[in-house]
């Protein structure tokens, strides 16, 4: 059980690695607590605001995750919890806003935690010292209530002997993006260094291995074909060999300031890598991005569905409460007139006649009569206005809290499309690396080191022709037939001769023919021989040679070398 955790700011993207669902088979949000939003990017960006505005804290959130030793059992879910809670009471965050997050990845399952470090109430950041002392008290204590095995380093006597075995955040990354640890590279240019035996050598080794010997802030570093850059005495793996030993064995041949520096020999792998990516992405079908595009597809149909039915269901909302809010003004109105039509029928109906009313008209009993009636209409009148002001003003606080309403939750819908566009990025950029990965590691299969700095992008089939395209496609039989066609004639009649005597030789040397002497014979070529050298004549010299270009030199001396034999004999020949 390996516990790792980080003080950290970024909420947005941290949001977006816990739930990538390319990079896990299984994401499960467990807990989401403090926050009015239920999702991880919105309780992140609230737990952002509230730090922006009590405090200046810049890493706000304090991120833990939980990876069980696959070998001793899965956790349950309340183990999970269980650590948690310790966990929380060790490091003074009990009551803090938390988020929990469980994953599955390659049959895996480990838990994310992510901590509110803000106290709303001090408007202070919870100071979190010593943590990692603190982490590794309360795994022990978990692991001995719980019957589990720690791995070496967790026990109380341990040495600082496992610290040199770590990796850094950059050789993590390294070894990810290029399938390399460390070790395997430093053991690749130990053995390049032990086995050569002179600079050159040496560069051409590294070359091989997919490195470039550059300068940094200190002299001889490499660059791998990734980008990568490493020391060059940290990558030898021999404790003899001083830093001022590499330097005096490299200075002579490749000094520094002749050597590339950083970024451009940076520039140089990445024009030959981009070269390699897009040769091998062109050959990819795309499969496993159409997949992965269509499981993207069918997730975000369905948020735009749910998106597209909530607006809807606000738009009939809001409908429905201004149909409502007019019918109550209407029947306020209608209940008001209605009143006073009673009323105005009640008056007529007890209406004075006759005498009374003459009584009532002479005593002015009338007159106050209807200044009384008139003194109730506009008591009745006026209270309908009131009414009638204080529906209006409810009303419109309904309308106003509707409308808020149906912006937080088209605010929050949208917040979730937003994250479900980073999701889908991170998850395309996660299928690159692991195509990116897989290329590379397919590139140096059967070796273990990078592919060479030699550019050999060609698909199998026939081998490179080493013949100049111009020469290429000519007719091998037409220079021989012009050659023939510039004899002149008197070398043709000497072959012509020549071809006469041999018949002739071979006449006499028929059965029934004269003895011929060898000896005197050889005495007569011997003489011939010899007064055609003091005349500086040779049967080659009746022929009329001319010059053979350049272009056709190559292509002549191919075909004498094939047959076994050089042009003085073709010449000779003829």
């Amino acid at each position: 059980m390996i516990p790792k955790a980080s003080q950290r700011g970024g909420g947005q993207d941290l949001a977006t690695h816990l739930l990538n669902g390319f990079d896990n088979e299984y994401v499960e949000v467990a807990e989401v607590s403090g926050a009015v939003a239920s999702d991880l990017h919105g309780a992140f960006a609230e737990w952002e605001a509230v730090a922006t505005g009590l405090t200046k804290c810049r890493k706000y959130l304090y991120s833990l995750s939980v990876n069980p030793d696959l070998g001793q059992g899965q956790l349950s879910r309340d183990q999970y919890r269980d650590y948690i809670d310790r966990v929380e009471k060790k490091l003074g965050l009990e009551g803090q806003r938390r988020a929990v997050v469980f994953h599955i990845k390659e049959g895996r399952e480990h838990a994310h935690v992510v901590w509110s470090r803000i106290d709303y109430q001090t408007e202070k950041a919870v100071h979190i010292a010593f943590d990692r002392e603190k982490l590794m008290m309360v795994t022990r204590e978990f692991a001995r209530d719980h019957g589990l095995k720690l791995p070496e380093g967790y026990d109380r006597d341990g040495t600082d002997e496992r610290k040199k075995g770590g990796k850094s955040l950059y050789e993590t990354r390294q070894e990810k993006e290029t399938g390399l640890s460390k070790e395997a590279c430093m053991q690749m240019v130990t053995h390049a260094w032990q086995s050569s035996d002179s600079p050159r050598a040496f560069v051409q080794a590294l070359e091989q291995m997919g490195y470039v010997l550059a300068t940094g802030k200190r002299p001889y570093v490499l660059i791998d074909m990734y980008g990568g850059m490493n020391a060059l005495p940290k990558l030898i793996d021999d404790k003899q060999v001083r830093t001022k030993d590499i330097r005096a064995f490299l200075e002579k041949d490749y000094p520094a300031d002749s050597l590339p520096t950083v970024d451009e020999a940076r520039a140089i792998v990445a024009a030959h890598r981009q070269a390699r990516e897009a040769f091998a992405k062109a050959q990819d079908d795309g499969r496993k991005l159409d997949a992965l595009t269509a499981k993207q597809d069918l997730r975000r149909s369905g948020a735009e569905k749910a998106h597209a039915a909530l607006l809807d269901g606000q738009k009939r909302e809001r409908g429905t409460l201004a149909a409502a809010q007019l019918q109550e003004r209407a029947a306020l109105r209608q209940g008001y007139l209605e009143e006073s039509r009673r009323i105005k029928a009640d008056r007529q109906a007890h209406k004075a006649t006759g005498l009374a009313a003459f009584l009532g008209r002479v005593t002015g009993v009338s007159l106050i009569i209807r200044k009384l009636q008139r003194y109730r209409d506009r008591q009745r009148f006026t209270a309908f206005r009131e009414r009638q002001t204080v529906v209006a003003s409810l009303q419109k606080e309904a309308a106003h809290s509707l409308r808020e309403r149906h912006r937080l939750q088209a605010v929050d819908s949208e917040r979730g499309l937003k994250a479900l566009k980073a999701i889908e990025s991170r998850e395309r950029q996660s299928l690159e690396t692991k195509r990116l990965r897989e290329q590379r590691m397919h590139e140096r299969s059967g070796h273990e080191h990078m592919p060479a700095l030699t550019l050999e992008l060609k698909p199998k089939g026939r081998g490179a022709s080493v013949r100049k395209a111009k020469n290429r496609y000519q007719d091998s039989l037409r220079e021989r037939e012009e050659r023939q066609a510039r004899v002149p004639e008197e070398a043709r009649e000497t072959s012509t001769d020549l071809q006469q005597e041999m018949l002739a030789a071979l006449a006499s040397t028929a059965p029934g023919a004269k003895t011929v002497d060898l000896q005197d014979a050889f005495t007569r070529a011997a003489e011939e021989t010899e007064g055609k050298e003091e005349r500086g004549e040779s049967e080659e010299g009746s022929v009329a040679r001319k010059p053979v270009s350049r272009v056709s030199k190559p292509s002549e001396r191919g075909r004498a070398r094939g047959r076994g034999r050089k042009d003085e004999d073709f010449d000779r020949e003829r």
